[in-house]
């Protein structure tokens, strides 16, 4: 890379700084110095330049083990956020398998139906010689066929909403991460 020579003043003085930085970066880092000793000086009005430096130095480096502080902590916390991630996406795909299972349940359920409702007339066929018995069997298979699409919709109701609240968790997670990943850039 290139290095790039700078003048800046800082408090006061000119000085030449040279490095692999944009000059833009150079000129804000020895802002931020020439800052640093500015307020340090209108707190300690007694100090010597060099002490001026010192404090600021000191200052600059505490809140320079501060920010790795804070770094270390964001990357903890990356990592647990990608192992919440990892587990939502597992129950996801766990509520995806139930979701396909309820289905094909359901078509089960909806084929039985059809099969009964099949039975059914044929049974009214039989209603013939059988009428009283036959309208009594009949009822009885009608009821057992709405309970068990009632039931089977139900699930599926069940379902789709625990679905609709896996799907909200999962946008709510990757609207924190993406949050997250730009604040670390």
């Amino acid at each position: 890379m290139e290095s790039n020579k700078v003048s800046v003043k800082i408090y006061g003085q000119e000085y030449v700084i040279s490095g692999e930085k944009s000059r833009e970066q150079i000129v804000k880092v020895a802002a931020y110095v020439d800052g640093r000793m500015h307020e340090i000086a209108s707190a300690a009005s007694s100090c010597s330049v060099t002490d001026l430096a010192v404090l600021s130095a000191v200052n600059i480096a505490d809140e320079s083990f501060d920010s790795k502080e804070e770094v270390e902590e964001l990357k903890k916390l990356n990592v647990q956020l990608e192992k919440d991630a990892q587990h939502y996406v597992q129950l996801w795909d766990e509520a995806k398998k139930n979701f396909i299972q309820y289905k094909e349940e359901t078509q089960s359920v909806m084929q039985r139906s059809e099969d009964l409702q099949k039975e059914v007339a044929a049974k009214e066929r039989e209603i013939l010689e059988l009428k009283d018995a036959g309208k009594q069997a009949a009822e009885e298979i009608r009821e057992h066929s709405r309970e068990e699409v009632a039931e089977a919709e139900a699930k599926c109701k069940e379902l789709e909403n625990s679905f609709f609240d896996l799907q909200m968790e999962n946008l709510q997670l990757k609207k924190e991460l993406e949050t997250y990943r730009r604040n670390m850039e």
